[in-house]
C-alpha cells in the first residue's frame, strides 16, 4: 500500500458508523484522504462515537442504503473517487427473524450503491464488501476459492451470495474490465473472515460477548463451541481493501474481480479455543465458557475457511498477524481503554502503526 497515494482522495464509506467502518475511516483520515460516510446511526458508546468521527469526517450522513434516491443524492453531493460499500445487516440470527430487511439491505442496498456509482462521473473504483458466508457451505475442511459455488442456508448467507451476484452482473453489464477506458469505473468485491479487534461492541458477536463477560468477571455462554471460523484482526482485511481500492483507482483491470482476504489455515480455530485463549490473555481464573442452554439455535455453518492464494499471487497481500497476535491486541486494547474512550484513538493508531510496520511473513495459503 502506498500511503502517499491517499492524500486528498475522496472516499465514500457506507457503513462508516460500524466496527470495520470506524477503523477504516480513522485509517483513511490519517492517510490524508477526504472521507465521507453514509450509514445508519452508530451504537451508543461504540467505536464511532469514541473516535468522534462524526465531527471529523468531511461528510457524515445518517441514511439507509435501502433508500435509492437518498443514496444517489449522497453520491452526487460527495462526488467520491472511490467507494467502499460495507453497510449491511451483518448477523445470521437476526436474519432468521427479519429476512426481508436482511435481503433489502444486503441485496438491494448493493444494487443502489452500484447504480449510484454508474451515474456519478467522479467515481473511478467501487469495492463491495461481502462475507466468507457467501459460499455454498459444504462443511469442507479446506478453504473455499473465489470460483466456488455461491449459496447460503440462512437468509444472511444467501443475501451475501446475492450481493456477489449483483456485483458480478453490474461489472459484466456496465463496468467490463476490458472497457475501463470507456466507462471509467473499476469494480471488485472482497470476501473476508470473522474480524476481531478493539472497540467492537456489536451485538450477537462472539468477541464482544467474551470481552463483556471478562470485564464483568463472568463466564461467557457459547452456542456452538466446536464450530470453526476464519478469525482475523480487523486490520488484515482493511489493509487488503486499501490495496484493492488503490488499484481500482489506477484502473488496473486485473483487480476487477472477487477476492478472498482470509487468515491462514492455522488460524481457523474453534469458538471454545477463542474463549479460552482470551480468558488466559486477560488473566481470568474463571471457567472461560459454558454451553448456552437455549434449545432454539438456528442453523449456522460449522466449518468455514477461505483460500486466499489468489490475493497472495496477484495482489501481494498476505496476513501479517496470526490469531494469537490478533487476540493479544484485542485484549490489550480493552485493558488499555476499558470505558476510558478518550484513549480509543491512541489505541487504534498504535495498532495501525504496528500493522503497517509489520513484516509480511512467508505463509502458505492453504
Amino acid at each position: 500500500m502506498d500511503a502517499s497515494f491517499w492524500q486528498g482522495k475522496r472516499v465514500l464509506v457506507t457503513g462508516h458508523t460500524g466496527f470495520k467502518g470506524s477503523w477504516i475511516s480513522l485509517w483513511l483520515l490519517h492517510l490524508g484522504a477526504k472521507v465521507y460516510g453514509y450509514a445508519l446511526p452508530s451504537d451508543v458508546g461504540g467505536l464511532f462515537e469514541a473516535l468522534r468521527l462524526g465531527e471529523r469526517l468531511d461528510g457524515h450522513e445518517i441514511g439507509d442504503v435501502r433508500d435509492a434516491a437518498r443514496v444517489r443524492t449522497a453520491f452526487e453531493r460527495d462526488a467520491p473517487e472511490l467507494v467502499v460499500h460495507m453497510a449491511a445487516q451483518s448477523l445470521v440470527r437476526p436474519s432468521y427473524a427479519d429476512p426481508v430487511t436482511t435481503m433489502a439491505t444486503n441485496v438491494m442496498g448493493t444494487v443502489h450503491v452500484l447504480e449510484a456509482a454508474r451515474h456519478t462521473p467522479s467515481v473511478r473504483g467501487v469495492l463491495i464488501v461481502t462475507s466468507d458466508k457467501c459460499y455454498e457451505n459444504r462443511e469442507w475442511v479446506w478453504g473455499y476459492r473465489e470460483h466456488e459455488a455461491l449459496g447460503g442456508h440462512d437468509p444472511y448467507s444467501s443475501s451475501k451470495a446475492c450481493a456477489e451476484l449483483v456485483t458480478a452482473s453490474f461489472r459484466s453489464s456496465y463496468f467490463p474490465p476490458d472497457e475501463l477506458a470507456r466507462h471509467g469505473v473499476a469494480v471488485a468485491s472482497a470476501r473476508v473472515g470473522n474480524v476481531i479487534g478493539g472497540g467492537d461492541r456489536s451485538p450477537e458477536r462472539l468477541i464482544p460477548d467474551i470481552i463483556e463477560a471478562l470485564r464483568q468477571e463472568q463466564t461467557v455462554m457459547l452456542r456452538s463451541p466446536t464450530a470453526t471460523r476464519p478469525w482475523q484482526h480487523v486490520l488484515e482485511p482493511l489493509g487488503g481493501y486499501l490495496m484493492l481500492l488503490e488499484r481500482l483507482h489506477r484502473h488496473d483491470a486485473s483487480a476487477c474481480d472477487a477476492w478472498n482476504l482470509g487468515p491462514r489455515t492455522d488460524d481457523v480455530m474453534t469458538v471454545s479455543w477463542i474463549a479460552e485463549r482470551m480468558a488466559e490473555l486477560w488473566g481470568s481464573r474463571r471457567p472461560a465458557w459454558r454451553l448456552d442452554p437455549d434449545p432454539e439455535i438456528p442453523h449456522e455453518a460449522h466449518a468455514l475457511m477461505l483460500d486466499w492464494s489468489k490475493a497472495r499471487a496477484e495482489l501481494g497481500w498476505t496476513p501479517r498477524w496470526d490469531i494469537d497476535e490478533a487476540l493479544r491486541r484485542t485484549v490489550a486494547w480493552w485493558q488499555t481503554c476499558g470505558d476510558d474512550l478518550e484513549r480509543a484513538e491512541e489505541a487504534c493508531m498504535s495498532d495501525i502503526a504496528a500493522y503497517a510496520a509489520a513484516e509480511t511473513p512467508i505463509l502458505d495459503a492453504e
